[in-house]
């Protein structure tokens, strides 16, 4: 009773808790665009702006290439509450200037995008024009919540523009990101399994003591009696004083002195 209360005690003091949170995260707005784009980032654009442009459903225009990189970050880990750079490459081989409104994502449960767990932050470029023939580059700077569960989790990502006083949108990203957990060498999970290991082997380790005190209150060592022969001839003397026998054998014994 007393090892089954001990093994309980260790797996609550164990537990961590591990949760999934739906939350968005306010980010600070960063402004810098490379290459040949004539314009600049924005963060005049009220809220109310920024929720019509997530709801609208937008198309791609004709002519207009994505393309996006993590740089520095080939295996696409995002640490659970920090800031990730995604760099968001467009082309315009359209007739016409193509004017960035912004670029937004979200984070989908990988086996069903339907599972929305998280809209990331809307990030505003003020139209940045980008002329026919010419290809720009734009950061996306996001951070998906810290209380996010380590895991791998689908990334969609949108560049939206207008083309002609038209807007569109293009996904520059539809795929798998590894979320882990920030700052720190072993997960929370990890850290459970490594205590769950070490309360079984304390378990173990107590059992395997029970029995063996078990085992030796059974085993008790019986001492053992020897009956010596100087003793046995001593009682054989005995019983047979008086007797004609025990004359012969003295005199035997008389006799082998001499």
């Amino acid at each position: 009773m007393n090892i089954r209360v001990l093994f309980l005690a260790l797996l609550l003091l164990a537990s961590p808790l591990l949760q999934v949170a739906r939350c968005q995260v306010d980010a600070e707005d960063h402004s810098s665009i490379v290459d040949d784009v004539v314009g600049e980032h924005s963060d005049s654009g009220a809220e109310e702006d920024d929720q019509d442009l997530d709801n609208i459903n937008l198309t791609s225009a004709p002519g207009v290439e994505t393309v996006s990189v993590f740089p520095k970050n080939s295996a696409k880990v995002v640490p659970a509450g920090e800031e990730t750079e995604l760099l968001v490459a467009i082309k315009n081989d359209g007739k016409s200037h193509v004017g960035v409104m912004g670029i937004r994502a979200s984070v989908h449960l990988p086996y069903d995008h339907k599972l929305l767990v998280q809209n990331l932050t809307m990030m505003r470029y003020n139209n940045a024009s980008i002329p026919t023939s010419v290809q720009a580059t734009f950061p996306y700077i996001f951070a998906v919540s810290q209380y996010l569960q380590p895991g791998a989790f689908d990334l969609v990502g949108y560049i939206i523009y207008d083309v002609e006083g038209k807007p569109f949108q293009s996904v520059f990203y539809n795929g798998t990101i590894e979320v882990v957990e920030s700052g720190g060498l072993l997960s929370g999970e990890s850290v459970f399994l490594i205590t769950l290991g070490i309360a079984l082997l304390l378990l173990l380790g107590l059992w395997a003591y029970s029995q063996v005190q078990r085992l030796t209150k059974k085993t008790k060592k019986v001492s053992k009696v020897e009956v010596g022969t100087r003793s046995t001839d001593a009682s054989m003397d005995e019983w047979l004083e008086g007797t004609h026998l025990a004359k012969t054998l003295s005199g035997k014994s008389k006799s082998k002195k001499n």
